[in-house]
């Protein structure tokens, strides 16, 4: 445990922000997770929908820096390519 009253700050900052991102995170698979169940589905109207939520939420877990940008954009790529190919 440490000692210092700065170090027992920073383990209740790093446990507060752990939780903060593991929400963010946690949303974004969700959301990810919908959108393949509505392609499943073959919905395109739902797939849409979806799509646009799940990449708001790649996109705000990419600018809180949970994801690099780059994984980001690759993500949001192969999800739109795969709402294409239902043609939606």
């Amino acid at each position: 445990m440490a000692n210092h009253k700065s170090a027992l700050k920073r383990i209740r900052q790093s446990a507060k922000r752990q939780k903060h991102n593991q929400h963010i995170r946690s949303g974004m698979r969700t959301e990810i997770k919908r959108f393949r169940q509505a392609i499943e589905a073959g919905d395109s109207g739902a797939a849409s929908e979806r799509f646009a939520t799940a990449e708001r939420a790649i996109r705000r877990a990419s600018s809180k820096g949970l994801i690099p940008r780059q994984r980001a954009d690759r993500s949001v790529g192969r999800l739109a390519k795969t709402l294409n190919t239902l043609g939606g």
